[in-house]
């Protein structure tokens, strides 16, 4: 029976919509305010038949205000079904060969309604997720080519960390170099320092927050602050503790 009400609810509220909405047309008073709503409504739908693929037309009653649809059958009966019920929300279940019958029997073009095989959309977080993927950096900056590596280029650093009472995930790396020093090489040196501390302390990652540099006395002084963490966070330049270490050995940098 469930399959049988399936079909005659919806094309039965799509002609009961067209009913009300002639018969508050026609009946609207002078003033141009609506007749009030009527207790019932009729209107004729059509049932599909699985079995010979033909549509009979038959009256169905629509309570107003109970919600109920009330269906007269081809032998005389009378099926009641409350709208906010799970026969009457399974009734809106309509699947691709109940559209392909209903496409059959009314001459009606419903491809666009059910859409086969669409390939899945990606979220607006994933999409976000990809566009941060892009803008990010690697932990040491690509250098300009024919840079040299000089040892004597690095004087000294020091870590130490911001928040009051020497606790805490937030810290500055200040390194010390010569004057003139490509400004890549120089924070490559801070996030070296960065990382051989780290690694003294089981830190494992570091996101970059900012790099501030000046020139002094005849030395390059930059000051880079990062957060520590155990588990990698998002940002878009990030540090991993041993890959930064094997990268600075292979350039050449000191990391402590």
């Amino acid at each position: 029976m469930r399959a049988v009400l399936r079909k005659p609810l919806m094309i039965g509220v799509a002609a009961v919509a067209v009913t009300a909405l002639a018969g508050c047309l026609a009946d609207s008073k002078d003033d141009g305010r609506p007749r009030s709503k009527p207790a019932q409504m009729t209107a004729k739908i059509a049932t599909p038949d699985r079995g010979t693929g033909e549509a009979r037309l038959t009256s169905a009653r629509i309570s107003t205000k109970s919600g109920e649809i009330l269906i007269l059958e081809p032998d005389g009966s009378v099926t009641t079904m409350e709208l906010d019920s799970a026969e009457g929300r399974d009734a809106f279940a309509l699947t691709e060969a109940d559209l392909a019958a209903l496409n059959a029997n009314l001459d009606l073009n419903l491809g666009g309604l059910v859409a086969r095989n669409l390939p899945r959309t990606k979220t607006a977080q994933e999409k976000a997720i990809e566009e941060f993927a892009k803008r990010t950096q690697p932990a040491l900056p690509e250098w300009k080519n024919g840079a040299v590596i000089d040892p004597a280029l690095f004087i000294g650093t020091r870590v130490v960390t911001l928040n009051k009472g020497g606790k805490g995930d937030l810290v500055e790396v200040t390194a010390n170099l010569r004057e003139g020093v490509d400004g890549d090489i120089a924070f490559s040196y801070a996030t070296c320092a960065l990382a051989g501390w780290a690694k003294a302390e089981g830190a494992r990652y570091g996101r970059h927050i900012r790099t501030l540099q000046q020139e002094r006395n005849g030395k390059l002084l930059v000051g880079a602050a990062f957060t520590i963490s155990d588990d990698k966070p998002l940002g878009l330049r990030v540090m991993e503790t041993n890959e930064t270490l094997r990268e600075c050995k292979a350039r050449g940098i000191p990391a402590a």
